[in-house]
């Protein structure tokens, strides 16, 4: 019932993945390495990403991992967490725990919003001292979910105090799923609880979550998501956006930029608009483009009309994940630049992560969208032939994404940065690509 939850927590239900003493080369002595982050986006009703669900992940697969060993990994997950404050912004994050964890002084440390702890029931768990942390927790405004677990002995009271219950849909029949919306929204609560599905696999079990009400969605389900007509390719404003790029990218002159933009009163707009927002905490108004360029500079100003490629009109499932992934590409590159790359331009190492997903979004092959855009040689090269001084960064990020423990590990390696730093760059990745969208239409 809970194979989901292994896949969640690890091997078991009630466990994550901890290096063993063979893993150490040291027999009796575990080693930790330094796990890195696996970032999972979570969507709501409306198809639009609502926050992310973290967890730690490793190449290496222990024999099995007591209770004290839990607490240990989780303590790695929340720290590996509070290392970034600014992570936590927008969007919600989702953090899978033991209950066996609730207890652990790293909790002190979260932020107190948009924060979401899910709780797995461990084994010898007693319902009076979990619903005591559980009020303790959200007294200091952390929001609080609940796995579904019908036959622990804790488990009917927990689920009357937390704010969120979860079920593994992958690991459980269709009927369950269906009784266990009804019984949560049936019953006489003082509190509203949300519906939380987790690991669906399937587009057609979306849709089957979505009719029984529930709220978030997480699993693999977006990837299979029916594709919309292609739409993007006529979309006037992705043609005066390209244009204006391969104006800025060139040599025009700034009085031929701005006659670009006036051609589209709305593109001009949104652009201003974007400029102007908090996400990017610009010191002074900017009233024109003629002003943007003189404040920005050319360089910056391609940085944010690439960025606003990717502001998809009424985007599906699929749409979201390209776009979260170019903007967290395109960032996550950038922070890591500053460390493995010191005294680079790293707007384009931001502009490498950036455009290697515009095949995706242009639905053209890359090699022909980027004929029409004058890039550095070294942009290029990273994304032609995965070569050049840009391209280790980019295979980082890819490898990243795709949550290749394995090929994080030998790519964070070429190109000398460490976990830590790859965690800690996904993590500020993250929360600049959601606070980004937020002000997109």
């Amino acid at each position: 019932m809970f194979n989901g939850l292994k896949k969640l927590f690890g091997k078991k239900p009630e466990t994550q993945d901890i290096p063993s003493a063979e893993s150490s080369g040291k027999p009796g002595r575990p080693v930790r390495e330094t796990p890195f982050l696996r970032r999972e986006a979570v969507f709501d009703r409306s198809n639009r990403l609502s926050g992310h669900l973290f967890r730690l992940q490793q190449s290496t697969v222990p024999a099995s991992v007591d209770d004290g060993k839990q607490r240990d990994f989780d303590q790695t997950l929340l720290d590996t967490l509070n290392a970034s404050p600014e992570a936590w912004n927008t969007s919600l994050a989702f953090i899978p725990l033991s209950s066996s964890s609730l207890d652990l002084p790293a909790l002190d440390r979260l932020k107190k919003t948009n924060i979401v702890l899910l709780i797995q029931l461990a084994a010898d768990a007693e319902a009076d001292m979990v619903c005591e942390a559980i009020d303790q927790l959200r007294q200091r405004g952390l929001l609080i979910g609940v796995f579904r677990q019908p036959k622990h002995r804790a488990f009917a009271r927990v689920i009357q105090q937390v704010d969120y219950a979860a079920i593994d849909v992958a690991g459980s029949e269709a009927n369950a799923v269906r009784d266990f919306s009804a019984a949560i929204r049936s019953g006489d609560r003082e509190r509203p609880v949300r519906l939380f599905a987790c690991n669906i696999d399937t587009f057609d079990d979306h849709l089957f979550c979505h009719q029984w009400h529930f709220e978030n969605f997480h699993g693999k389900f977006a990837e299979s998501a029916p594709k919309l007509p292609n739409e993007t390719s006529g979309d006037p404003h992705k043609a005066q956006l390209l244009n204006l790029l391969r104006l800025v990218q060139g040599d025009a002159e700034t009085v031929e930029i701005a006659a670009a933009m006036k051609q589209d009163p709305l593109l001009s707009f949104r652009i201003l608009r974007y400029l102007n927002s908090p996400a990017l905490a610009l010191s002074r108004q900017i009233d024109s483009l003629e002003q943007a360029l003189v404040i920005l500079g050319r360089q910056r100003l391609s940085r944010w009309v690439a960025v606003l490629l990717f502001s998809v009109r009424d985007p599906h499932l699929g749409d979201w994940l390209m776009i979260e992934n170019a903007l967290t590409r395109g960032r996550l590159m950038e922070v890591l630049g500053e460390q493995a790359m010191p005294g680079k331009a790293h707007d384009a190492l931001f502009l490498t992560g950036i455009f290697s997903c515009l095949d995706r979004l242009l639905r053209r092959p890359l090699a022909e969208t980027l004929s029409d855009i004058p890039i550095s040689a070294d942009i290029r090269q990273a994304l032609l032939e995965r070569s050049g001084p840009y391209a280790a960064l980019l295979a980082v990020a890819e490898a990243s994404e795709a949550f290749d423990p394995p090929l994080m590990e030998s790519t964070a390696r070429a190109a000398g940065v460490d976990p830590d730093s790859v965690n800690r760059a996904l993590l500020a990745a993250t929360a600049w690509a959601s606070e980004v969208t937020e002000y997109w239409e």
